[in-house]
């Protein structure tokens, strides 16, 4: 269980976690131009899962031994990584990435109905209501509404990217009965046991071994797998025990105002003017839904 950290720190660390993921869809798009989605989600979590187990080992934290844990973990893989990942993976290789980082966007969305209506394992406020629906708003106005006018087009592959999401929100909400865990441990061992499931799948679906991967696409893999999945993961299961489900996921939102920035510095782009109300939607949004109950209250009475 993690001592009570400073929210300042905790959303340094969201804002990091929505540059890892953001980056996360370039690498992709790179990767599957010669590298097979399956295979390239299996080895993405194969190295992620070693690189952190790895660290594991060099800290000296134990894994867990029980087959009741350990079945947690492979549902969390399920949830966090072999589904969504193959499914985000496959369908990139047919739409727009302003399409699939919008529909991405909603994991926010769906993980706050799942809370409201089935879980309840968190307080559901109307400021975490009003975050969820100025986050959704805000990252339209930046994509730009015109990146739905693909919608429809490529229906299963927008389709597979909506069952990403959701599943991303599963993921948000089981995260939560790991709060006993170092946050590394359910990150390596549902990226080490999300490995275990493709591997078998990517033999036989890709044969691996017949391929011929391009430097570029390997070099995205890797990146992939160390920075956006690895250190990803370990942010992510910390923030979940530290934001809640519902503010963990806030970084969906927050990855489409990165994605702007990246932009504006490395390819010299001018936002339009709507881009900055849409950035100021995705920050009251982020900040509804990641503020603590108690420091709401107390903005309420000044």
């Amino acid at each position: 269980m993690l001592a009570k950290p400073k929210l300042s720190t905790e959303l340094a660390l969201l804002l990091m976690l929505s540059s890892l993921w953001g980056a996360s869809y370039t690498f992709i798009k790179i990767g599957v131009e010669t590298i097979p989605p399956v295979t390239l989600i299996a080895a993405r979590t194969l190295i992620a899962g070693l690189v952190l187990a790895l660290i594991l080992r060099w800290r000296g934290v134990r894994w867990p031994r029980d087959r009741a844990t350990w079945a947690r973990f492979t549902v969390q893989a399920c949830l966090n990584s072999v589904v969504p990942f193959t499914l985000i993976a496959w369908a990139e290789t047919a739409i727009d990435a302003s399409l699939a980082v919008i529909l991405n966007a909603m994991t926010p969305i769906f993980t706050f109905l799942l809370t409201a209506f089935v879980t309840r394992h968190e307080a559901i406020t109307a400021r975490k209501g009003f975050g969820v629906a100025a986050g959704l708003m805000g990252a339209s106005l930046i994509v730009g509404f015109e990146a739905f006018g693909g919608l429809g087009k490529n229906l299963w592959p927008q389709l597979a990217i909506v069952a990403a999401t959701i599943s991303y929100a599963g993921a948000a909400i089981f995260g939560k009965s790991f709060r006993d865990f170092d946050p590394m441990v359910p990150a390596a061992s549902s990226l080490v046991t999300g490995a275990v499931l493709l591997l078998p799948l990517c033999i036989m679906i890709d044969r691996p071994w017949t391929l011929a991967p391009s430097g570029r696409s390997l070099m995205a893999l890797v990146a992939l797998a160390v920075v956006s999945t690895a250190l990803a993961f370990s942010i992510y299961f910390r923030l979940i025990q530290t934001l809640g489900s519902v503010g963990a996921t806030a970084q969906a939102y927050l990855r489409v105002p990165v994605g702007m920035a990246i932009g504006m510095v490395f390819l010299d782009e001018q936002p339009q003017p709507a881009v900055w109300f849409g950035l100021a939607f995705v920050m009251a949004g982020v900040i509804a839904m990641t503020l603590p109950a108690r420091m709401s209250l107390r903005v309420k009475a000044l």
